[in-house]
Protein backbone atom coordinates (compact mmCIF):
# COMPACT_ATOMS: atom_id res chain seq x y z
CA UNK A 1 0.00 0.00 0.00
CA UNK A 2 1.23 3.56 -0.97
CA UNK A 3 1.78 6.03 1.62
CA UNK A 4 2.07 9.82 1.07
CA UNK A 5 5.24 9.19 2.84
CA UNK A 6 6.26 6.88 -0.12
CA UNK A 7 4.73 9.29 -3.04
CA UNK A 8 6.41 12.46 -1.05
CA UNK A 9 10.11 10.77 -1.31
CA UNK A 10 9.71 9.63 -4.94
CA UNK A 11 8.25 13.07 -5.99
CA UNK A 12 11.30 14.56 -3.97
CA UNK A 13 13.64 12.30 -5.57
CA UNK A 14 12.34 12.41 -9.28
CA UNK A 15 12.90 16.39 -8.76
CA UNK A 16 16.49 16.27 -7.50
CA UNK A 17 17.29 14.35 -10.54
CA UNK A 18 15.82 16.33 -12.75
CA UNK A 19 17.70 19.34 -11.41
CA UNK A 20 21.25 17.59 -11.53
CA UNK A 21 23.43 18.93 -13.85
CA UNK A 22 24.48 14.89 -14.86
CA UNK A 23 22.98 11.87 -16.34
CA UNK A 24 22.59 8.67 -14.30
CA UNK A 25 23.69 5.95 -15.52
CA UNK A 26 21.88 2.66 -14.92
CA UNK A 27 22.25 -0.88 -16.22
CA UNK A 28 18.49 -2.32 -16.20
CA UNK A 29 18.50 -6.47 -16.65
CA UNK A 30 15.50 -8.56 -18.25
CA UNK A 31 14.29 -5.06 -20.19
CA UNK A 32 12.89 -7.15 -22.51
CA UNK A 33 9.71 -7.79 -21.53
CA UNK A 34 7.84 -8.06 -18.03
CA UNK A 35 9.17 -5.51 -15.47
CA UNK A 36 12.44 -4.87 -16.35
CA UNK A 37 10.84 -3.19 -19.94
CA UNK A 38 8.38 -1.50 -18.22
CA UNK A 39 11.31 -0.03 -15.81
CA UNK A 40 13.51 0.50 -18.75
CA UNK A 41 10.56 2.35 -20.68
CA UNK A 42 10.19 4.56 -17.92
CA UNK A 43 13.42 5.51 -17.60
CA UNK A 44 13.77 6.25 -21.44
CA UNK A 45 11.19 8.26 -20.71
CA UNK A 46 13.54 10.78 -18.85
CA UNK A 47 16.15 13.29 -20.24
CA UNK A 48 18.50 12.70 -17.10
CA UNK A 49 19.11 8.76 -17.54
CA UNK A 50 21.31 6.88 -19.91
CA UNK A 51 20.37 3.45 -19.77
CA UNK A 52 22.56 0.21 -20.97
CA UNK A 53 19.41 -2.26 -21.75
CA UNK A 54 19.91 -6.30 -21.60
CA UNK A 55 18.46 -9.46 -22.21
CA UNK A 56 18.85 -12.88 -23.79
CA UNK A 57 16.29 -12.12 -26.07
CA UNK A 58 17.89 -9.99 -28.63
CA UNK A 59 15.18 -9.81 -31.12
CA UNK A 60 12.33 -8.72 -28.33
CA UNK A 61 14.98 -6.30 -26.70
CA UNK A 62 15.38 -4.35 -30.21
CA UNK A 63 11.92 -4.31 -30.80
CA UNK A 64 11.31 -2.37 -27.49
CA UNK A 65 13.88 -0.10 -27.93
CA UNK A 66 15.99 2.07 -30.35
CA UNK A 67 19.42 2.51 -29.55
CA UNK A 68 20.59 6.23 -29.31
CA UNK A 69 23.43 8.56 -27.94
CA UNK A 70 21.69 7.70 -24.51
CA UNK A 71 20.52 3.91 -24.79
CA UNK A 72 23.01 0.87 -25.56
CA UNK A 73 21.20 -2.36 -25.96
CA UNK A 74 23.18 -5.80 -25.55
CA UNK A 75 22.66 -9.12 -25.57
CA UNK A 76 23.17 -10.33 -22.34
CA UNK A 77 22.67 -13.96 -20.60
CA UNK A 78 22.75 -13.16 -16.91
CA UNK A 79 24.46 -16.41 -16.39
CA UNK A 80 27.37 -15.92 -18.26
CA UNK A 81 30.14 -14.23 -16.75
CA UNK A 82 31.76 -12.55 -19.88
CA UNK A 83 28.56 -11.34 -21.48
CA UNK A 84 28.41 -9.17 -18.08
CA UNK A 85 31.61 -8.20 -18.47
CA UNK A 86 31.37 -6.77 -21.69
CA UNK A 87 27.86 -5.02 -20.77
CA UNK A 88 29.67 -3.07 -18.14
CA UNK A 89 33.06 -2.79 -19.82
CA UNK A 90 30.55 -1.18 -22.95
CA UNK A 91 28.69 1.19 -20.22
CA UNK A 92 31.84 2.27 -19.05
CA UNK A 93 33.54 3.36 -22.22
CA UNK A 94 30.15 4.99 -23.31
CA UNK A 95 28.80 6.94 -19.94
CA UNK A 96 32.12 6.92 -17.82
CA UNK A 97 29.99 5.54 -14.61
CA UNK A 98 27.23 3.24 -13.07
CA UNK A 99 25.39 4.92 -10.76
CA UNK A 100 22.77 2.00 -10.40
CA UNK A 101 22.49 -1.66 -11.15
CA UNK A 102 18.62 -2.94 -11.30
CA UNK A 103 18.95 -6.83 -11.52
CA UNK A 104 15.58 -7.87 -13.05
CA UNK A 105 16.38 -10.80 -15.14
CA UNK A 106 14.81 -14.07 -13.79
CA UNK A 107 11.78 -16.71 -13.66
CA UNK A 108 11.47 -20.15 -12.79
CA UNK A 109 10.53 -23.70 -13.22
CA UNK A 110 7.37 -24.16 -11.21
CA UNK A 111 6.85 -27.50 -10.16
CA UNK A 112 7.11 -30.22 -6.66
CA UNK A 113 10.64 -30.78 -6.21
CA UNK A 114 10.43 -34.40 -6.58
CA UNK A 115 9.07 -33.32 -10.26
CA UNK A 116 11.96 -31.13 -11.33
CA UNK A 117 14.97 -32.58 -13.55
CA UNK A 118 18.18 -31.93 -12.66
CA UNK A 119 18.82 -29.35 -15.48
CA UNK A 120 15.63 -26.91 -14.09
CA UNK A 121 18.70 -26.88 -10.65
CA UNK A 122 20.77 -25.28 -12.72
CA UNK A 123 18.58 -23.31 -14.47
CA UNK A 124 16.45 -21.70 -11.68
CA UNK A 125 19.75 -21.38 -9.68
CA UNK A 126 22.33 -19.89 -12.24
CA UNK A 127 19.38 -17.52 -13.30
CA UNK A 128 17.90 -15.88 -10.44
CA UNK A 129 21.51 -16.02 -8.29
CA UNK A 130 24.52 -16.68 -9.78
CA UNK A 131 23.50 -14.04 -12.62
CA UNK A 132 22.59 -11.29 -10.23
CA UNK A 133 25.88 -12.03 -8.42
CA UNK A 134 28.03 -11.52 -11.21
CA UNK A 135 26.65 -8.70 -12.26
CA UNK A 136 26.49 -7.34 -8.38
CA UNK A 137 30.19 -8.15 -8.38
CA UNK A 138 30.93 -6.60 -11.61
CA UNK A 139 29.13 -3.11 -11.07
CA UNK A 140 29.77 -3.10 -6.80
CA UNK A 141 33.50 -2.78 -8.18
CA UNK A 142 32.85 -0.05 -10.05
CA UNK A 143 30.50 2.14 -7.55
CA UNK A 144 32.95 1.24 -4.99
CA UNK A 145 35.76 2.88 -6.91
CA UNK A 146 33.79 5.76 -7.77
CA UNK A 147 32.56 5.97 -4.45
CA UNK A 148 28.72 5.90 -5.00
CA UNK A 149 26.39 3.77 -6.22
CA UNK A 150 22.85 1.88 -6.03
CA UNK A 151 21.85 -1.96 -6.96
CA UNK A 152 18.50 -3.03 -6.66
CA UNK A 153 17.94 -6.78 -6.82
CA UNK A 154 14.26 -8.06 -7.56
CA UNK A 155 13.78 -11.03 -5.25
CA UNK A 156 10.51 -12.43 -4.25
CA UNK A 157 8.48 -13.40 -0.97
CA UNK A 158 9.57 -16.85 -1.94
CA UNK A 159 12.93 -15.70 -0.96
CA UNK A 160 11.41 -14.43 2.82
CA UNK A 161 9.70 -18.14 3.52
CA UNK A 162 9.42 -21.40 2.17
CA UNK A 163 7.13 -22.00 -0.49
CA UNK A 164 5.52 -25.03 -1.43
CA UNK A 165 5.10 -25.83 -5.05
CA UNK A 166 7.73 -23.94 -5.78
CA UNK A 167 11.06 -24.76 -4.01
CA UNK A 168 14.17 -24.26 -6.67
CA UNK A 169 12.67 -20.53 -7.28
CA UNK A 170 12.43 -20.28 -3.11
CA UNK A 171 16.05 -21.55 -2.51
CA UNK A 172 17.75 -19.04 -5.09
CA UNK A 173 15.60 -15.94 -4.66
CA UNK A 174 16.84 -16.57 -0.53
CA UNK A 175 20.48 -16.95 -1.39
CA UNK A 176 19.77 -13.55 -3.20
CA UNK A 177 18.31 -12.08 -0.73
CA UNK A 178 20.94 -12.68 1.87
CA UNK A 179 24.03 -12.16 -0.49
CA UNK A 180 21.66 -9.15 -1.06
CA UNK A 181 21.99 -8.18 2.53
CA UNK A 182 25.35 -9.07 3.05
CA UNK A 183 26.69 -6.85 0.07
CA UNK A 184 24.59 -4.03 1.59
CA UNK A 185 26.90 -4.07 4.97
CA UNK A 186 30.22 -4.59 2.45
CA UNK A 187 29.82 -1.88 0.32
CA UNK A 188 28.08 0.78 2.44
CA UNK A 189 31.66 2.35 3.69
CA UNK A 190 32.19 3.04 -0.21
CA UNK A 191 28.95 4.89 0.04
CA UNK A 192 27.20 1.95 -2.15
CA UNK A 193 24.16 1.21 -1.28
CA UNK A 194 22.27 -2.83 -2.04
CA UNK A 195 18.71 -3.15 -2.07
CA UNK A 196 16.47 -5.66 -2.72
CA UNK A 197 12.60 -5.87 -3.81
CA UNK A 198 10.66 -8.41 -2.57
CA UNK A 199 7.30 -8.93 -4.69
CA UNK A 200 4.60 -10.76 -4.19
CA UNK A 201 3.30 -12.21 -7.93
CA UNK A 202 3.44 -9.75 -10.27
CA UNK A 203 1.40 -9.72 -13.85
CA UNK A 204 3.92 -10.35 -16.56
CA UNK A 205 4.02 -13.20 -19.36
CA UNK A 206 6.66 -15.42 -17.18
CA UNK A 207 4.48 -15.50 -14.58
CA UNK A 208 0.91 -16.32 -16.56
CA UNK A 209 2.97 -18.99 -17.56
CA UNK A 210 3.47 -20.70 -14.05
CA UNK A 211 -0.68 -20.52 -13.64
CA UNK A 212 -0.24 -23.96 -16.15
CA UNK A 213 0.36 -25.93 -13.07
CA UNK A 214 -2.07 -24.60 -10.97
CA UNK A 215 -1.15 -27.41 -7.91
CA UNK A 216 2.16 -26.03 -7.91
CA UNK A 217 1.32 -21.97 -7.99
CA UNK A 218 -1.63 -22.25 -5.71
CA UNK A 219 0.29 -21.17 -2.88
CA UNK A 220 1.99 -17.88 -4.82
CA UNK A 221 -1.58 -17.49 -5.81
CA UNK A 222 -3.05 -17.28 -2.39
CA UNK A 223 -2.61 -13.49 -1.80
CA UNK A 224 -5.16 -12.23 -4.24
CA UNK A 225 -4.56 -9.54 -6.17
CA UNK A 226 -1.61 -9.87 -8.69
CA UNK A 227 0.74 -7.01 -8.49
CA UNK A 228 1.10 -4.82 -11.64
CA UNK A 229 4.72 -3.69 -12.89
CA UNK A 230 3.74 -0.36 -12.16
CA UNK A 231 3.58 -1.49 -8.30
CA UNK A 232 7.50 -2.33 -8.59
CA UNK A 233 8.30 0.88 -10.54
CA UNK A 234 7.28 2.29 -7.70
CA UNK A 235 9.02 0.26 -5.65
CA UNK A 236 12.04 1.12 -7.84
CA UNK A 237 11.47 4.68 -6.89
CA UNK A 238 10.83 4.52 -2.99
CA UNK A 239 14.16 2.24 -3.03
CA UNK A 240 15.76 4.64 -4.80
CA UNK A 241 14.46 7.79 -2.74
CA UNK A 242 14.92 5.74 0.30
CA UNK A 243 17.66 3.38 -0.01
CA UNK A 244 16.90 0.91 2.76
CA UNK A 245 18.05 -2.51 2.63
CA UNK A 246 14.32 -4.31 1.64
CA UNK A 247 10.95 -3.19 0.60
CA UNK A 248 8.35 -6.22 0.59
CA UNK A 249 5.27 -6.05 -1.85
CA UNK A 250 2.71 -6.25 -0.60
CA UNK A 251 3.73 -5.46 3.09
CA UNK A 252 1.14 -7.25 5.06
CA UNK A 253 2.35 -10.60 2.66
CA UNK A 254 6.05 -9.18 3.11
CA UNK A 255 5.33 -10.06 7.17
CA UNK A 256 3.26 -13.07 7.00
CA UNK A 257 6.43 -14.56 5.38
CA UNK A 258 8.50 -13.44 7.82
CA UNK A 259 6.35 -14.29 10.39
CA UNK A 260 6.13 -18.03 8.82
CA UNK A 261 10.31 -17.89 8.24
CA UNK A 262 10.88 -17.54 12.01
CA UNK A 263 8.92 -20.16 12.87
CA UNK A 264 8.97 -22.78 9.94
CA UNK A 265 6.31 -25.33 11.52
CA UNK A 266 3.44 -22.98 10.69
CA UNK A 267 3.48 -23.99 7.34
CA UNK A 268 2.67 -27.16 7.85
CA UNK A 269 -0.43 -25.35 9.65
CA UNK A 270 -1.13 -22.68 6.81
CA UNK A 271 -0.14 -24.57 3.50
CA UNK A 272 -3.87 -26.66 3.12
CA UNK A 273 -5.78 -23.47 3.17
CA UNK A 274 -3.30 -21.34 1.54
CA UNK A 275 -3.33 -24.01 -1.21
CA UNK A 276 -7.26 -24.31 -1.51
CA UNK A 277 -7.16 -20.21 -1.35
CA UNK A 278 -5.06 -19.93 -3.82
CA UNK A 279 -6.73 -22.13 -6.23
CA UNK A 280 -10.08 -20.62 -5.96
CA UNK A 281 -8.28 -17.34 -6.79
CA UNK A 282 -7.36 -18.93 -9.90
CA UNK A 283 -10.66 -20.29 -10.38
CA UNK A 284 -12.16 -16.76 -10.02
CA UNK A 285 -9.68 -15.56 -12.68
CA UNK A 286 -9.84 -18.47 -15.27
CA UNK A 287 -14.29 -17.20 -15.11
CA UNK A 288 -13.02 -13.73 -15.53
CA UNK A 289 -11.09 -14.17 -18.49
CA UNK A 290 -14.14 -16.45 -20.26
CA UNK A 291 -16.42 -13.95 -19.67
Amino acid sequence: MKTATDQYARTRLQTSLSQSRRLHVAIITGAASGIGRHWAGVLTGRNDFALALGDIDEAGLAAAFTPGERLRLHRLDVRSPDDWQALVGDTLRAFGRIDYLFNIAGGGRPGFLLEQPAANVDFVVDLNLKGPLYGMRLAGQVMASQRGGHIVNVGSLAGLSATPGNALYSAAKSGLRAASLAAAVELRPYNVYVTVVAPDVVDTPLARRHFDNPEAAALARSGGRVLGVQDVAAAFWQAMAERPLELNLPRWRGWLAKVNSLYPPLMLKLYGPLKKRGLKHMEQAERMRDR
